[in-house]
């Protein structure tokens, strides 16, 4: 196999989709709808990546920043082309991204229970913080 890396667009959704549902560990969520990937890739332009084997999409992530953290989320692989550099390709072209934006560093959210995803993290030479806890809510659920 051999990979082609390009930006990600609002064009690749249906496959990256497809993708991300067949990947363990990708957590979709509410925002994961056409409409919300393309507002993430739009107010992060360049810098979410995708890659192919010829037509066939082998390999997604989605990438972005506050203006001084970057965020990686969705890195998905295909089976078959797990093994080969892939993902670590991928989140290259995001980091290097990220520098050009000079954000200096780049946080993963990964479910506690994916040891693969663990494994991969930790061997590509990402620290992981066990003094921070992420909480979430709902914007609509706010009512002052």
């Amino acid at each position: 196999m051999s990979f082609t890396i390009r930006t990600m667009t609002a064009r690749d959704y249906d496959d990256v989709l497809a993708l991300w549902k067949i990947c363990r560990g990708v957590g979709l969520s509410e925002s994961d709808t056409v409409e919300g990937v393309t507002r993430f890739l739009q107010a992060n332009p360049g810098l979410s990546v995708v890659a192919f084997d010829e037509d066939r999409l082998v390999g997604g992530v989605l990438c972005g920043h506050d203006g001084r953290r970057g965020y990686i989320t969705h890195l998905a692989v295909v089976a078959d082309a797990r093994g080969r550099g892939l993902g670590r390709k991928l989140v290259e072209r995001c980091l290097a991204a990220l520098r050009r934006c000079r954000i200096e560093k780049c946080h993963i959210f990964v479910f506690a229970d994916n040891a693969d995803a663990r494994e991969f993290w930790n061997a590509s030479g990402w620290t992981e913080r066990t003094e921070l806890r992420v909480l979430s809510r709902f914007t609509d659920e706010y009512d002052p």
